[in-house]
């Protein structure tokens, strides 16, 4: 006998998501922005930086965001404006699972999507699952990235499977990210991530000087007396190329690997979180806040 009483709440979730889907991303972010902080989404004077992230999604729209969000598309851009020696070689892209002619690829090689966040995957071809891996991709590809958070720029990215060359530093093991915060071509620190494929992934913060902001983050407070992460040889031309690439853009994060030595092109990221970080410490949050500066213009 059919459970009524779950399929009642089934149908109710159903129409309420359609509902929301139909929501103009005003109205939608207002919301959602009211259940995550309890509170009302001021779009008319943004004070916070979660708030101002949710003001650029509906009022900074420029098509160029979509290509820099584009994993394929972006190396084609940041080959242009930077070179193509700071572009992670790619070994090809595919629309569909099943077309990936595995046996021209390396042993090891890291595959993902062009279209969302979170799907990459480091593969060695001895140790795949081949029938899970599709399961996995695919439906990472019937995904809509700009749907939860209505996070324009990837609006318009069409779905697609990138897979590149895999990389690692000799002397960290990992591939250690480094994410700058930059505001109209103004950086003045940078969030290293590493640890990241163990059970702890951490984030501490440096400026440009290589000095530890400890209180910028969680990690820097735990843990910021007992980390030893040497300077990167090419921070300064990070910083260079952060600028460079934000220039009239009132906010982006700008990500990058250094590589044995050698630099390369992450990722640009315009809503860290999708705009609704409430784990920011206090110190980050008041020179965020501070920094991105927004206007009618």
């Amino acid at each position: 006998m059919m459970n009524t009483e779950l399929f009642g709440r089934i149908n109710t979730e159903k129409i309420v998501r359609k509902f929301l889907k139909r929501l103009p991303d005003k109205y939608y972010l207002m919301i959602l922005y009211k259940l995550k902080f309890n509170k009302k989404l001021d779009l008319k004077n943004p004070q916070t930086f979660n708030e101002k992230l949710q003001w650029l999604k509906l009022y900074d729209r420029k098509d160029i965001y979509t290509t820099m969000v584009d994993k394929y598309e972006m190396k084609k851009y940041i080959q242009e404006r930077l070179g193509k020696e700071y572009v992670i070689p790619t070994l090809g892209v595919w629309n569909r699972f099943q077309d990936i002619e595995f046996g021209k690829l390396p042993e090891k090689f890291v595959l993902k999507c062009t279209h969302d966040s979170g799907s990459t995957i480091i593969c060695e071809k001895s140790k795949i699952d081949y029938k899970l891996l599709e399961k996995t991709i695919n439906k990472h590809l019937k995904q809509d990235f700009y749907y939860p958070f209505r996070e324009w720029p990837y609006k318009n990215v069409k779905p697609r499977i990138i897979i590149e060359e895999y990389m690692e530093d000799k002397f960290y093991h990992e591939l250690i990210d480094y994410k700058i915060y930059a505001f109209n071509g103004k950086c003045d620190y940078v969030m290293v991530c590493f640890d990241r494929f163990k059970d702890n992934v951490k984030f501490i913060y440096f400026d440009r000087d290589w000095n530890i902001k400890k209180t910028f983050s969680n990690d820097g407070i735990k843990y910021g007396d007992n980390i030893n992460l040497k300077r990167p040889n090419n921070l300064d031309l990070m910083f260079k190329y952060a600028e460079e690439l934000s220039k009239n853009i009132p906010f982006v994060r700008v990500d990058f690997y250094e590589v044995n030595g050698k630099l390369y092109f992450g990722e640009f990221t315009f809503f860290p979180s999708g705009g609704f970080d409430d784990t920011r410490t206090d110190d980050a949050t008041k020179y965020l806040n501070e920094q991105l500066k927004i206007s009618e213009k």
